[in-house]
């Protein structure tokens, strides 16, 4: 694998790590399967473009993405909260309507960000895969202090037992809109960071966003076993580096084969690798205790 390659695996790593925390807040946190996030990532894109293209400040458009992507969460957290409709199929649902409403957004499919300002233009005395570093660390260090204070050990009380958690006096309801809001928010400004890097908003961005998002969260939890909610985001923005120098390695090893049409194929070989790795492991402790 070439330097460039390397680098530019690293800056996709950190750019999905929005991403990727937003997954686990719903996935790990709340135990809600959302696949919403596979509209509010290309929202966030199509956001962050048009408000870019129409004149406005980039960290402003940035703002709306965020604003639209936690307004999107919530309607996937109303579906099935009030309505009564299944976690996944409030989620499904949020999705389909996403993308009409991306084309409305946009006006077309796609939306070229060239010779317009990014957030990064003002920071250009740093490499980007380093103003993306500090970012991630920033929003993880902030949603770190947002899951051990006491609305969020509520809200982890409420993945864990919402029925007990309710029966403490807990508004769940409520929770599940905050963490639905929070966790596409992230998503959508990972989509926004996206369009600013690479030039571009498309509406078919989030195609696989929710595949791969899982992959990082359980491929760094499978190699980095964690007991606190640090160690468990940190095991989730390394899973996400450590997940794109996966793709890159194998599309760039001649000896494997694989092709850049292969993406979809080796993502899903790398979820089933994160997915056996924790009970190969456990499997093994068994073995050995015997």
């Amino acid at each position: 694998m070439s330097t460039a390659a390397f680098w530019g695996a690293i800056e996709t790593g950190l750019l999905y790590g929005f991403l990727s925390l937003g997954v686990y807040l719903s996935f790990r946190i709340l135990k809600f399967p959302d696949l919403t996030v596979d509209g509010s990532f290309p929202l966030g894109a199509a956001v962050a473009a048009t408000l870019i293209s129409a004149g406005l400040s980039p960290w402003l458009a940035t703002g709306g993405a965020l604003i639209a992507g936690s307004l999107a969460g919530l309607c996937t957290a109303v579906l099935s909260v009030y309505l009564n409709i299944l976690n996944l199929l409030a989620s499904i649902l949020t999705m389909i309507a996403l993308y009409s409403i991306n084309l409305r957004i946009m006006g077309r499919p796609n939306l070229p960000l060239l010779n317009q300002p990014t957030v990064f233009d003002g920071l250009a005395i740093l490499p980007s895969w380093a103003i993306l570093l500090l970012a991630l660390l920033a929003v993880k260090v902030a949603v770190d202090a947002f899951l051990t204070s006491d609305l969020g050990l509520a809200m982890r009380a409420t993945g864990l037992n919402p029925v007990m958690a309710n029966a403490q006096g807990v508004y769940t309801n409520n929770l599940i809109l905050l963490g639905m809001a929070l966790s596409n928010a992230l998503a959508a400004l990972s989509g926004a960071v996206f369009a600013q890097i690479n030039g571009f908003a498309d509406v078919t961005l989030g195609v696989g966003t929710v595949v791969a998002g899982l992959a990082t969260v359980i491929l760094g939890e499978a190699i980095f076993p964690n007991h606190t909610v640090r160690w468990a985001t940190f095991a989730v923005i390394a899973g996400s580096i450590l997940y794109r120098l996966a793709i890159a390695l194998a599309l760039n090893a001649d000896f494997l084969g694989f092709r850049a049409q292969d993406l979809n194929l080796v993502t899903a070989i790398l979820v089933v690798i994160a997915l056996v790795l924790p009970n190969s492991k456990i499997s093994t402790q068994r073995l050995l205790k015997r």
